[in-house]
């Protein structure tokens, strides 16, 4: 690096787990670049706010100060977790990378080493997320669930003190934060649907910045498309059901690798959730995918896996099941504002999205 190249600004949150996150991709951009980079932590609303993340219009309260910070110039890429991240395009900025995802499942930890299936009738189960409660009431009327905020050093505290019997959380966080040795069951899909983009790691910049420079360049270098394909996927079934972060939705798609006797392929599940426990709807869909996405070398990067078919094969299939679940009656369980609109509305309105889940410079979809 020339003695005249100013550090990569990466802004992020200053939480314990913000920090670890954008520590693992400022090495991944320092290998990539060449330049030494510098953490900008940025405050959010949703760090200096304890009201519940519903009042606060969901978890997109974590994204807006960092956004900003992109815009004004105060950094030059910003870390956030894709869950937190709202679909809804932001004019001049585009997600630029998005490395190798961790696991997207949920998990309890609970006192006694109790499972979900093992939690005595009427325990306290705490958690800030009306999808995982929702889930949490279908799965096991019989619990208390408890609208709880903190980082996750508070969350577990307060199943240490038995003021909560157990407390759900994403094993991707708790594995970064060395943390999984407090769970006590994994959730998985069929049990406990993902929010979309769970488990992924969103690397966002200014998009004049990616259209034929250097950052550009770092970019693809640190993106991961497998993960960008599901992400796309399950972001765009999201959008498209006009549900907010916060919403009782979930989804999760990943990449199969083909056979002799099967094509590549993006596999999608999704579901909505009525808000009480009494109701819930799942679907699960599959797409063929030219290629081979599954291979994330930087040979293949530059080929048939950088190709807008393939992105928009995976925004199709995310748009395509919301309409599915939509005529099923999603909107109604889950109490989304789409109630009132049909099916073919949603349709065009998803279709209209924009980019999201993909950079630019990778040839992402219109």
């Amino acid at each position: 690096m020339s003695p005249s190249t100013p550090p990569l600004r990466i802004g992020t949150r200053g939480s314990d787990l913000a920090l670890t996150q954008t520590t693992t991709v400022a090495e991944a951009l320092a290998a990539a670049s060449g330049r030494e980079v510098e953490l900008v932590r940025i405050r959010t609303e949703g760090d200096r706010s304890k009201a519940s993340l519903s009042s606060l219009g969901g978890t997109g309260v974590f994204a807006a100060a960092l956004r900003h910070a992109l815009l004004e110039g105060a950094c030059d890429v910003a870390v956030h977790s894709l869950k937190d991240l709202p679909t809804a395009p932001t004019d001049g900025l585009s997600i630029g990378a998005t490395p190798g995802r961790a696991d997207p499942r949920d998990a309890l930890c609970a006192l006694e080493g109790w499972t979900l299936a093992t939690l005595p009738a009427g325990a306290r189960v705490g958690t800030g997320s009306p999808r995982r409660a929702a889930q949490l009431r279908v799965a096991r009327p019989d619990l208390e669930i408890v609208d709880i905020r903190g980082n996750v050093g508070t969350r577990l505290g307060r199943v240490a003190r038995g003021d909560l019997d157990a407390v759900v959380l994403a094993r991707a966080g708790l594995a970064r934060l060395g943390l999984l040795g407090h769970v006590t069951d994994t959730l998985g899909p069929e049990v406990m649907l993902p929010a979309p983009g769970q488990g992924a790691l969103a690397v966002e910049c200014r998009t004049e910045d990616l259209d034929g420079g250097p950052l550009g360049e770092i970019m693809r270098a640190i993106d991961h498309v497998p993960t960008r394909l599901s992400v796309v996927a399950e972001r765009a079934l999201l959008r498209t059901l006009e549900a907010g972060c916060a919403a009782p939705v979930g989804a999760y798609a990943r990449v199969v690798p083909g056979t002799a006797d099967a094509p590549t392929r993006l596999e999608l599940s999704g579901g909505a959730f009525d808000p009480a426990g009494k109701r819930r709807l799942t679907r699960s869909w599959t797409a063929g995918l030219p290629g081979h996405p599954e291979d994330s070398s930087a040979e293949a990067r530059g080929t048939s896996m950088a190709q807008d078919v393939t992105l928009t094969l995976a925004q199709q299939l995310g748009e395509s099941a919301a309409v599915d679940l939509i005529a099923d009656g999603a909107a109604e369980i889950a109490g989304l504002p789409l109630a009132a609109n049909a099916p073919a509305s949603a349709r065009a309105d998803g279709a209209a999205g924009g980019r999201d889940g993909a950079h630019r410079g990778a040839g992402a979809p219109a």
